[in-house]
């Protein structure tokens, strides 16, 4: 055997699935990467993402040390500095923003992975500002938070609580794990093969999910709540739900079942564009082939309704019996004494902001179960933190320390972000590469990637945690985000070192195991530690709800003054809400799906992945291409009324996978390949044509991502 050739077990981070995964090093060289047979989220499966990553890590154009900027903000000129000159300036001019303006006129900002976010939490912490602004979590996981958390105080509808592999019906809304969490979505497919399971997918597109289906429904973009609650018509009037637990274990049944009659198949199929008697069907199928599973994700939280039709996905989990059933969605099983790295990262109670601090977050008052003291992973939303720097209210934020995030891209009205950035005075970007927002920085910090890093795994799945082991060391000058930011608060002399006491990442991790049976040492040479699950485990400990109970009717929402029962609002735009505006924008436009080759906005400049998608598509029926005169491969504008004077080009994919009045187009693009500073960040990003702006949910701030209007017409440029 070769001596120079070892393997190390890890934790693949090129999405959040976290794979457990081999990496083979040859000469201190990372040769491959293949999938980690016992781990127990893939069993060996490893998408094109993981195995590319060596690509990322030996990229030419990977940041190799500190830059700071030379000239004007995105004239792209920049200057090599030592990591000690960046973060000693960096803490002399965070501590002239804290002296004029406040700490609360400091912020971080991150996105939802693949990268941990501790350290966007930590920074906040230490300096006494609640302002950790998130990218997406208005429309990416918040609404279904709120919605959860409210109804039976856990989540159980996302990627770690279907029981998929016992269940003997699987429903899935507004998602599709083949591409955004393969692992879980090979267990629907196992799941398919060795128990029959049935599968009832509800999408506008006819995923790949969709077309195995034992049924499709196909929905109008942003009617999903009236479809669940039709459902619910269903299942209560003709007594299909499980009277047993609705008996003892749910408060306000009565109220739902009113509120339910409102639903009736009929109205709704008018609403939806579902043919009412496959709703019933769906409705039957789910509450009678025990037990059942079911999982949404996105594609029902980007619209005016999100909030609300997560409350109604729950309710329907709960009212058929199948939570915390073998089989059925699980609530979570955790590791005794073990805090997950993903409860530090979104600041769990032990690590929350005093009252006072927490209602000075922006929007707190806005959004409470978003950004106040009663939110579950308390955040600014972009939009709002924007609008602070842009129009300094409802306070100035003048100073943003930015990690794994590229918010001139993910973020809607991409120009505005674009020219919003520029007014800060101080921006610090960390990454891997020159972003477009990067390009608007005075700091660009170069970060390790996860083959260059030891750390627990962000998030805890199902009932395991897991750790991720350095295959090499740090390549050029490249830190670890979480040293960054405490080799940064040792600097600040007013930081709050009691709340960030660490020195190392190391010691960071250690305590997070302080109470368990093992250390963090321990569990990298374990890999990962499993917790047998157990079932109804609210018989012993009841629901951390106000009534210990379900909440169908919720009284955390009524406390707010939401409606505390799930009710449907047409989309602010459609054939509905503005017949005359779609004469000149006659389509309906859904965005944010995913593709297995990237996530989000990166990837953009690997090869391999680029070979596999090379450029944005915008998906549109044949019958409408050629209504607009074009064909397969062809480019399109697409406007939308939301942005006036912007328009961004895609290239034209037909298909029948969706109906003739709905398109939908690619998110997240950009092309590294591009000069910059701009490198073409407004030629083909969606974002580019939408915008944050109201209305949108009125308890997470979502807005219509996925349900809005939209002109196309040819492009020959």
């Amino acid at each position: 055997m070769d001596k120079d050739v070892h393997t190390i077990r890890s934790v693949c981070q090129a999405c959040h699935a976290e794979c457990g995964v081999i990496v083979h090093v040859k000469a201190g060289r990372i040769t491959h990467i293949t999938g980690d047979p016992n781990h127990p989220m893939n069993r060996g499966f490893v998408c094109v993402k993981g195995r590319s990553e060596p690509e990322r890590l030996y990229h030419p154009d990977r940041l190799k040390y500190p830059l700071r900027r030379a000239g004007e903000r995105g004239a792209g000129k920049w200057e090599r500095v030592s990591w000690d000159m960046a973060l000693d300036d960096i803490a002399a001019r965070l501590t002239e923003v804290k002296e004029k303006y406040g700490a609360e006129a400091i912020a971080t900002i991150h996105g939802t992975g693949p990268r941990s976010s501790i350290n966007a939490t930590l920074l906040p912490l230490a300096l006494g500002t609640p302002n950790r602004i998130s990218v997406d979590l208005h429309i990416c996981l918040a609404p279904s938070l709120a919605a959860e958390f409210s109804t039976f105080h856990a989540a159980v509808t996302g990627e770690d609580g279907p029981d998929y592999l016992s269940s003997n019906c699987i429903l899935v809304w507004g998602g599709n794990p083949l591409a955004s969490h393969p692992p879980r979505g090979r267990d629907i497919l196992e799941a398919r093969r060795t128990r029959n399971a049935k599968l009832i997918v509800v999408d506008p597109f006819k995923t790949t999910l969709a077309e195995r289906a034992d049924l499709w429904l196909q929905v109008r973009p942003g009617t999903d709540v009236a479809l669940a609650m039709a459902m619910l018509h269903v299942i209560i009037t003709e007594r299909l739900y499980d009277e047993t637990f609705v008996k003892d274990w749910c408060y306000g049944f009565d109220e739902l079942e009113a509120r339910a009659k409102e639903y009736a198949p009929e109205r709704v199929e008018e609403i939806t564009w579902i043919d009412r008697s496959a709703i019933r069907e769906a409705a039957r199928m789910y509450a009678t082939t025990k037990p059942a599973s079911l999982h949404h994700r996105i594609g029902v939280e980007q619209n005016v309704n999100s909030t609300q039709t997560d409350r109604a996905l729950a309710i329907l989990v709960a009212i058929t019996g199948n939570l915390d059933i073998k089989g059925g969605n699980l609530l979570p099983t955790h590791v005794p004494g073990a805090i997950p790295t993903f409860a530090l990262s979104v600041s769990g109670p032990w690590l929350r902001w005093d009252k006072e601090t927490e209602w000075k977050r922006i929007g707190a008052r806005e959004f409470p179960l978003i950004s106040g003291p009663d939110a579950m992973i308390p955040f600014v939303t972009s939009y709002h933190a924007f609008k602070a720097i842009d129009s300094g209210q409802p306070y100035p934020l003048r100073a943003l320390y930015c990690s794994g995030a590229n918010p001139v891209i993910n973020v809607q009205n991409s120009r505005w972000v674009w020219d919003t950035l520029k007014k800060l005075d101080l921006f610090v970007v960390a990454d891997f590469f020159m972003t477009p927002s990067a390009e608007l920085s005075d700091y660009v910090l170069p970060v390790t990637t996860w083959l260059e890093t030891d750390e627990p795994c962000d998030i805890n799945y199902m009932n395991y945690i897991a750790s991720r082991r350095k295959a090499v060391e740090p390549l050029h000058e490249a830190w670890d985000n979480v040293k960054i930011v405490l080799e940064l608060v040792k600097r600040i002399p007013w930081a709050d070192r009691a709340r960030v006491p660490w020195n190392t990442p190391e010691e960071c991790y250690e305590w997070l195991y302080r109470h368990a049976e093992f250390s963090f040492k321990e569990l990298k040479e374990k890999g990962y530690i499993i917790q047998r699950p157990e079932y109804k485990k609210y018989q012993q400990n009841k629901f951390a709800t106000p009534s210990g109970k379900v909440e169908l009717f919720s009284t955390t929402f009524q406390k707010h003054g939401y409606d505390p029962l799930p009710y449907y609002k047409e989309p602010p735009e459609g054939p509905v809400s503005t017949p005359e505006i779609m004469k000149e924008y006659p389509y309906i436009l859904i965005t944010g799906s995913r593709n297995i080759e990237f996530f989000a906005s990166e990837g953009r400049q690997i090869k391999t992945l680029r070979k596999g998608l090379t450029d944005p598509e915008i998906a549109i029926h044949p019958r409408s291409a050629q209504k607009i005169g074009v064909a397969e491969g062809d480019w399109v504008w697409v406007e939308t009324p939301k942005v006036k004077g912007e328009r961004v080009k895609l290239k034209v994919r037909t298909t029948e996978r969706i109906r003739p009045e709905v398109v939908q187009a690619a998110y997240g693009w950009w092309f590294p390949e591009m000069k910059g500073p701009e490198h073409g960040c407004f030629l083909s990003n969606i974002n580019v044509v939408l915008s944050a702006n109201p209305p949108w949910d009125e308890i997470c701030c979502s807005v219509p991502t996925r349900g809005t209007i939209c002109k196309l017409y040819r492009c020959d440029t």
